[in-house]
């Protein structure tokens, strides 16, 4: 493997899926995490939720609200985080000033989708999204049950 490849491996610690249902995602950006040391022992053995999780911006900085954490079992009670405090994301000032222009607009909202490693930093992929009306939901479900039919007539044919 080439140092190139090597340094761009990503692994997947958690994944929102219930984001995608529940908003449509308009775009998405990359940040990063600002963590203690049992939070990321913790996440390295995978004690992630980001089902309740969504961000904010306050007083210019990003922060990652409601996302559980569990405490690390190794450590004792005195040195463990608390598992749903507000995190830092760390972005560029001009990714946040983008943000929050977004978000002041009429419905939209920031949704972590999902949480991964990124050679050894751990990153968060967040996304501006709309929430879809049922609808929208029925719809999209639909569609999908379509598709599943056409592809399972052409495997047929």
């Amino acid at each position: 493997m080439s140092k190139q490849e090597d340094k761009t491996r990503v692994k997947i610690i958690s994944d929102n899926r219930k984001a995608r249902h529940l908003y449509e995602i308009l775009e998405t950006y990359e940040a990063g995490v600002e963590l203690v040391g049992t939070e990321v022992k913790s996440i390295r053995a995978g004690k992630v939720n980001l089902g309740d999780g969504y961000a904010l911006i306050r007083n210019g900085e990003a922060c990652l609200i409601n996302v559980h954490i569990s405490p690390y079992e190794g450590s004792g009670a005195y040195f463990n985080h608390d598992p749903r405090r507000t995190r830092k994301l760390l972005l560029h000032r001009k990714e946040i000033n983008k943000l929050l222009g977004m978000v002041e607009q009429k419905g939209l909202t920031l949704v972590p989708l999902k949480m991964y490693f990124k050679d050894s930093w751990i990153k968060v992929s967040i996304a501006v999204g709309r929430g879809k009306k049922l609808y929208d939901k029925r719809e999209d479900l639909k569609r999908r049950d379509d598709q599943r039919e056409m592809a399972r007539a052409m495997k047929q044919r």
